[in-house]
């Protein structure tokens, strides 16, 4: 079966508050078994102008439990903690 992802570029307008989202994007994360790959860290365009800023890559067991995360009660709480915080472009992916 083929593994599921979720890929974001972030940028955060308001630190303070991006940690409460933070807090329970992460409760959300364990509670549904994400493998976090990257969160943040150093980027480098090698080609291209796509700059994405803070990266974020979640693996999951497959697509339709990546897509489940996002739809997630938890999920949903740490989205409205992020209201206002961050400017957020995410994707779902399906891969190997």
């Amino acid at each position: 079966m083929a593994s599921g992802y979720i890929i974001a570029s972030v940028t955060v307008t308001n630190p303070e508050q991006y940690e409460e989202y933070r807090k329970w994007s992460t409760a959300a994360m364990q509670a549904h078994n994400a493998e976090v790959c990257v969160r943040g860290g150093q980027v480098k365009v090698l080609e291209g102008d796509w700059n994405p800023g803070r990266t974020v890559i979640l693996k999951f067991p497959s697509f339709e439990a990546a897509q489940a995360f996002y739809d997630s009660a938890e999920y949903r709480k740490a989205r409205a903690a992020r209201e206002g915080a961050a400017i957020m472009r995410m994707v779902c992916v399906e891969g190997l």
